[in-house]
């Protein structure tokens, strides 16, 4: 499995083990409870975005990277969880682009 497919979760938890840290050693560190890191780890929990915020200075890491795979995690499990076809990603990315310009007009 390519590394850009797996869900935050998994790739906090690789970059953990990676380190040679244990979820004690790091929740100790980036102030959060030891459960709620080891269900982020497997995907039972969802970071704030304060929690990747001090993941991402904690490890040394692009904080929108971890974003970006935070919503996109929300994105791929809200189509899983409605059955929805894929096509909604077009439909969705056209309504992005529309409310972009939309919210442009309005501040300018």
């Amino acid at each position: 499995m390519k590394n850009n497919f797996k869900s935050l979760g998994e790739k906090l938890r690789n970059i953990r083990e990676e380190a040679g840290l244990t979820l004690k050693e790091v929740s100790k560190q980036i102030i959060i409870d030891t459960s709620l890191l080891a269900k982020i780890e497997r995907n039972e929990r969802q970071p704030t975005k304060q929690i990747i915020k001090q993941i991402a200075k904690y490890f040394n890491i692009d904080e929108m990277e971890l974003q970006k795979d935070f919503l996109s995690d929300q994105i791929a499990y809200k189509i899983i969880d409605e059955e929805a076809d894929l096509s909604i990603l077009k439909v969705a990315e056209e309504k992005v682009i529309y409310l972009k310009k939309v919210n442009n007009e309005k501040s300018n």
